[in-house]
């Protein structure tokens, strides 16, 4: 596997000791760094990860805000940015879906999982499932 898509669940099981697939989360996340830029997320993640760890984790914001900007640094991780034409097609998908429970921020990942060829996310979300690619935390 040469990409990894991480979720906002997989960086909050990251973060947090007392999630249930921390370890997990963490060998993934280990193994993964050592190619560059071989970890992918979004900008949309991040900022939903910001609320995660804010309420339900309850992660102190000094922490949080460190543990982003470790991620925004990392040379592992590739943060890419929703531009207007991937916005698009994560509407389209979202509108063309309504029997599923999937959020923008899930329908924008499946366009750069798309986009990248990636088939594998760390992630707890079994929408990643629903839309055909591999959930590695279960």
């Amino acid at each position: 596997m040469s990409k990894l898509f991480v979720d906002t669940s997989g960086w909050g099981n990251l973060i947090d000791v007392s999630q249930p697939y921390h370890a997990l989360a963490t060998d993934w996340y280990r193994n993964t760094k050592q190619q560059p830029a071989g970890l992918i997320t979004s900008n949309y993640v991040l900022a939903e990860l910001v609320a995660l760890l804010e309420s339900p984790l309850r992660i102190p914001r000094v922490q949080a805000i460190a543990f982003l900007k470790s991620l925004k640094d990392s040379p592992a991780v590739e943060v890419l940015h929703i531009d207007s034409d991937l916005d698009l097609t994560a509407w389209k998908l979202l509108e063309a879906r309504p029997d599923k429970a999937w959020s923008l921020v899930d329908c924008s990942s499946f366009a750069i999982m798309q986009q990248q060829n990636i088939s594998h996310a760390l992630t707890s979300d079994r929408h990643f499932e629903q839309a055909g690619f591999i959930r590695l935390l279960k």
